[in-house]
């Protein structure tokens, strides 16, 4: 197994973290995943801040435990430079569908891998 496929694994394993209610619902969890510089472009067009995010998320979609949760697939990743990851997935929610790409970094000995960059597309429901 390559150092680079690790890397990509492990900034997989931090999206689908991202995913889980539990985390989501969580602000000192999702803050442990979400680089402070962390930006967002929603589906919705809307630019999220760092602060912004770790204050709405446990109000956003997939965050209910009970509620309807993002089913992730076809996860590709490539590292574009030591520490940096870039991840492209496409998620379906109650049959919305969006594409997803997403920068995770790493930033010196004993960091974590955290999300620098999220955006989602919405994807028009007669699309291939």
């Amino acid at each position: 197994m390559s150092r680079e496929t690790d890397e990509v694994r492990e900034a997989i394993a931090g999206e689908l973290r991202l995913m889980d209610p539990s985390v989501r619902s969580s602000r000192s969890l999702a803050r442990q995943l979400l680089d402070p510089d962390f930006v967002e472009v929603g589906a919705s067009g809307r630019r999220w801040t760092y602060d912004e995010m770790l204050a709405a998320l446990p109000e956003l979609d997939g965050a209910p435990e009970s509620g309807p949760r993002y089913e992730p697939s076809d996860f590709t990743g490539a590292v574009l430079a030591p520490g940096l990851v870039h991840l492209t997935y496409e998620t379906t929610r109650e049959g919305n569908r969006a594409r997803r790409s997403s920068l995770w970094r790493k930033q010196g000995a004993g960091a974590r891998w955290q999300m620098y960059y999220h955006q989602a597309t919405p994807v028009p429901p007669d699309s291939v």
